[in-house]
């Protein structure tokens, strides 16, 4: 086992820090380096207690990124330009480096000059968060790719994206996103009467997340059952928030905007409802999956969210569509909210058994055994 081990990345978000945690308890020595404190556009306290953790000197650029999907959202790029000496004070014995961009280029140009570090890419990606990234991005990864040891990827979308840069399969080692559920295993399982077909959505409000197809498509639902009250709890924030709130929707549609909630309160809001919506347009995971599933919410996912494929079941854990095909959101809509009670409990017993297993110490272990592989 390695003993040194440096962790790049470009912030520490609340979901991340046990994960990180049950890697620092199975190695040596892990320093974790940052970009930020924390990104402007996140609600997010800065937190890493526990950790051993440096803030890198970094230039922070915003960018505009135009999806094939239809949407546009600024992004931020860092680049951390003391990495090379970052590294060479720290001499690790292993480095794993987030995202496939100048810092990890630093890190591949460390590594060529130090062969007893060898290098892990994190890839936290999927084919679908990694569209109109642009030709440069895809020069430069088509370079770097190759010269990682090994490489980390949420699941099989990430591995099909990283495959075609030439990556050879026993590099591959599987880390899919994770927090600490157990917040979430502690809300009852069962949902009676019309809590058990309440929506929930939990995240930004922002193109790239959906969020327009969606209103059209509860609004096209309740117009198709006027009869029926249809209940969507929201929340987060987001630039997105004022042009939802203003628009007209049915009688039979209610909407309790409850806005920003801290990470810690997000238990007793996912128990609050019977189902879960996830209607993404670009996703390298979506964390949410997980914490509902953890709650006992069947997910309403889009395919387009790297979790959604991993461990949405179509008819046993939720119900999948791809947003930007309207039919399909309806479909899926009408398939869900059609559901006996009887089935919707069975679900969310499948929903919660399917997700016990991910946990932050069994995605450490993970990265241990990619750790060890580049160690040998």
């Amino acid at each position: 086992m390695a003993k040194r081990v440096i962790l790049l990345t470009n912030f520490i978000p609340p979901y991340r820090l046990p994960l990180y945690r049950a890697l620092a308890d199975r190695v040596g020595d892990l320093q974790v380096a940052i970009s930020t404190p924390m990104e402007a556009n996140r609600n997010w306290t800065p937190n890493w207690e526990g950790l051993n953790v440096k803030v890198q000197k970094n230039l922070t650029l915003r960018r505009k990124w135009r999806h094939p999907h239809g949407f546009s959202e600024d992004i931020y790029v860092h680049i951390p330009y003391d990495t090379l000496s970052l590294l060479a004070d720290y001499r690790p014995d292993v480095i794993i480096s987030g995202e496939m961009g100048l810092r990890t280029l630093q890190a591949a140009l460390y590594r060529r000059f130090h062969r007893e570090s060898p290098l892990i890419l994190w890839a936290t990606v999927s084919e679908y968060s990694e569209r109109g990234r642009g030709k440069l991005r895809d020069r430069l990864r088509r370079w770097l790719v190759p010269q990682a040891d090994a490489l980390l990827v949420n699941g099989k979308s990430g591995a099909r994206y990283v495959r075609q840069f030439g990556i050879r399969d026993e590099q591959l080692f599987y880390a899919p996103y994770t927090t600490n559920i157990e917040p979430f295993l502690q809300v009852p399982l069962s949902r009676d009467g019309d809590r058990a077909y309440r929506l929930l959505y939990v995240g930004q409000f922002l193109e790239r997340k959906g969020m327009i197809p969606l209103f059209s498509a509860l609004k096209r639902y309740a117009e198709r059952h006027s009869q029926r009250q249809l209940e969507l709890i929201l929340v987060g924030d987001g630039p997105l928030r004022p042009q939802l709130e203003s628009q007209t929707i049915p009688n039979n549609l209610t909407l309790n905007w409850i806005g920003h909630v801290d990470y810690g309160k997000l238990p007793e809001i996912y128990a609050q409802a019977g189902m879960f919506l996830f209607p993404t347009l670009a996703d390298e995971w979506g964390l949410v999956t997980n914490e509902a599933m953890a709650a006992g919410l069947p997910v309403l996912g889009s395919l387009y969210g790297q979790s959604v494929e991993e461990l949405v079941e179509e008819g046993k854990t939720g119900w999948t569509f791809r947003p930007d095909r309207p039919e399909e959101l309806d479909l899926a809509l009408e398939r869900a909210l059609a559901t006996a009670p009887e089935a919707l409990e069975q679900m969310r017993v499948s929903a919660r058994d399917r997700i016990a297993s991910i946990t932050p110490e069994r995605v450490a272990d993970r990265m241990v055994e990619a750790i060890e592989f580049v160690s040998s």
